[in-house]
């Protein structure tokens, strides 16, 4: 069944639920927003455009990525953002590939899927039986995703970039829209790959997420940036 709508809330509230915040919240690579702020009391920093210019270096050679992840998403209390612990940790795996290609398969405890080719983005809830769909520029571009599969020439056009240790792959990222969904985002690199996101929102809550058996720039069929409904799931055109 297709249905239009017009509201970009209910896009919203299940990319939250797919991606427990990981790309409509906020990411952070690397540590916690208050070890940050230690770490670059402790270190020298920097400056903006020097950091700027080595992200740019480390996510150019990053021409496409697979790998399996671990998320966790904690209240601002420490909780586990209002939910039991079991449901506070998703795992699964995430491909993607500039331009604009993205896949984030959440595997367990439930089948989750956001996927966009760069034109489309398809939001899938199998517990739902529900999809949305609308252009991926309306929903990805001041995003985490943006850093992962997007043109790594633009991303200083959406965010400060900031270098805590100027010694070290880490780097915290501040949106530069008003209203964003999220703070800050962080990404730290060892060995020129992604290890690890940590997103601080608007509410306080802190989503960490650890890469594992990073490949990069291995070849992807297209066909995991394509999506097609499955039967008798609700489709939502926006």
């Amino acid at each position: 069944m297709n249905i239009e709508l017009n509201d970009n809330n209910k896009t919203k509230t299940m990319m939250k639920k797919v991606m427990g915040t990981a790309l409509s919240g906020a990411l952070i690579f690397g540590m916690p927003v208050m070890a940050v702020s230690q770490a670059a009391q402790a270190a020298t920093a920097a400056d903006n455009l020097t950091a700027a210019k080595r992200l740019n270096t480390l996510l150019s050679n990053t021409k496409s990525m697979t790998a399996n992840f671990t998320q966790t998403t904690k209240g601002a209390n420490g909780g586990k953002s209002g939910l039991s612990a079991k449901n506070g940790t998703f795992s699964g795996n995430v491909s993607l590939q500039r331009p604009n290609n993205f896949r984030w398969n959440i595997t367990s405890p439930s089948e989750q899927l956001i996927v966009t080719d760069g034109s489309a983005l398809w939001v899938y809830d199998k517990d739902l039986e529900q999809v949305t769909r609308q252009n991926a520029d309306q929903q990805l571009g001041n995003t985490p995703a943006l850093l992962l599969s997007g043109d790594p020439n633009k991303i200083s056009q959406n965010f400060k970039i900031t270098q805590p240790n100027a010694k070290k792959n880490y780097y915290v990222l501040y949106p530069k829209a008003s209203g964003s969904n999220f703070n800050s985002l962080a990404v730290s690199f060892n060995g020129g790959k992604p290890v690890m996101m940590v997103l601080n929102d608007s509410l306080g809550q802190v989503t960490s997420i650890k890469f594992s058996n990073v490949k990069l720039n291995g070849s992807i069929p297209s066909s995991q940036f394509k999506f097609t409904p499955p039967k008798g799931v609700d489709v939502i055109n926006q």
